[in-house]
């Protein structure tokens, strides 16, 4: 008898932005948090799943679908053995606010068992709970940072925000534990908004922003706060409003935490540097570009510090800005040695930023009549963030045209055009 297509599974990953290697992928990190063994999941196994080639997958796999998508596998059209349909209990018609109201995954369902009192109903949460969900907070950004800008980790870090709040409504806690809960689910919708901005999703980025600042007043905690505003600006500068963006960026430096630690003020000044560029306010620029340098040799290196900051800002990212802002001011020579500065320095897990780096390099080496070096740095972008990254491919587009309106007729013409042509094939 032939298989029959799993139309149920087929459906949730359509709403929820997963393609099979995606989902995959989501299901390896939760087994590695429900098992402690990596699952070895790949692409053609929920494909397997979904044609219905296997009908009822192995315990452990059946657990991390769960955790996943907050759903019992029966209602992703999965088959009990000695069943020739799946069980009529519930299905996703039935179920459509638990989706969205009762997320819980695998964490929270472990949460749960392990945070109830014995003989009670109570549930009683402690620092555990928010330290699990830090884990899946550091798991977010290092997908940031590898792949950015992607749909499905502004969805993955909306559905970890829903969690940590689910969390709060649970049960009671100490006033430390429900701020750390509320920040808990500011970082992730923060997230959410980074990866929205990164795409170029700027209405869906707004929406985040908005639920954002909510949750980090209530959370109270400073380098929150910072993030999610200073976020704000740089979604501003990118919609082409560089006085909202200042003024958003402002919030951020206005902190007390900026001067407490002069690493936040330096973000602060740099990403206003990037604002002033974009506003082609060359004194601004260098003004805030030198203030920020200068901030950041202040800092103590051994102070302890979020890990949304300790992962990206350094002297590679202060280059990176002012090679953006440079290269908006038509400071061609000034952009390109920020952008080798910035490629010199810029610590290996860091592809989305090695990526728009050298793509920006690219434009500013053009932009000096340097067709065929411009066409040998473009050439070093990976197919993937080429073609899977918004910012990367629009960028990249723009590079083709120019260098076509350059230099037409020349061989880094053809070279590029034979380069963009192997994409269509690695992509």
């Amino acid at each position: 008898m032939g298989s029959t297509r799993n139309v149920a599974l087929d459906e949730w990953m359509a709403e929820h932005g997963h393609s099979s290697s995606s989902l995959a992928e989501a299901l390896n990190h939760a087994l590695i948090e429900l098992t402690g063994t990596h699952g070895g999941l790949d692409g053609s196994s929920v494909r397997d799943w979904k044609a219905g080639r296997v009908r009822w997958p192995k315990t452990a796999s059946r657990r991390a679908l769960e955790a996943v998508t907050g759903l019992p596998v029966t209602a992703l059209g999965f088959v009990p053995r000695g069943q020739t349909s799946p069980s009529p209990s519930m299905t996703p018609q039935e179920v459509p606010d638990m989706k969205r109201r009762n997320f819980v995954g695998g964490i929270a369902a472990a949460v749960a068992v392990a945070s109830s009192a014995p003989g009670t109903g109570q549930r009683r949460l402690g620092m555990s709970d928010v330290d699990r969900l830090q884990q899946r907070f550091a798991e977010i950004i290092a997908s940031d940072h590898r792949h950015g800008g992607q749909l499905d980790i502004e969805q993955r870090a909306g559905q970890l925000a829903e969690q940590a709040l689910n969390l709060q409504n649970s049960g009671s806690a100490t006033q430390r534990v429900r701020s750390s809960l509320y920040a808990s689910a500011a970082a992730f919708r923060s997230s959410a908004m980074w990866a929205a901005i990164d795409g170029r999703r700027f209405d869906a980025a707004k929406v985040h922003m908005r639920e954002a600042q909510a949750l980090a007043e209530m959370s109270g905690e400073q380098a929150i706060k910072f993030r999610i505003w200073s976020h704000a600006g740089t979604l501003y500068r990118h919609t082409g409003r560089p006085a909202d963006a200042l003024a958003a960026n402002d919030v951020a430096r206005n902190l007390h935490l900026t001067r407490r630690d002069p690493l936040f003020a330096s973000l602060g000044l740099a990403r206003e540097g990037a604002i002033h560029g974009a506003a082609q306010d060359a004194a601004g620029t260098r003004r805030a570009f030198g203030q920020a340098q200068e901030a950041m040799l202040r800092a103590d290196p051994a102070a302890e510090r979020p890990v949304w900051m300790l992962a990206f800002y350094d002297q590679a990212e202060l280059d990176s800005l002012a090679l953006s802002a440079h290269l908006a001011l038509g400071d061609y020579s000034t952009a390109e040695f920020h952008g080798h500065r910035c490629l010199s320095n810029l610590r290996p897990h860091m592809f989305r930023s090695s990526a728009i780096t050298t793509t920006r390099l690219a434009h500013a080496q053009l932009a000096q009549d340097m067709p065929e070096a411009a066409t040998a740095t473009a050439t070093k972008v990976p197919a993937d963030a080429a073609t899977q990254h918004a910012r990367v491919t629009r960028m990249l587009q723009e590079f083709g045209a120019a260098l076509r309106a350059k230099a037409a007729g020349s061989s880094a013409v053809q070279t590029w055009a034979e380069h963009v042509a192997t994409w269509r094939t690695t992509a």
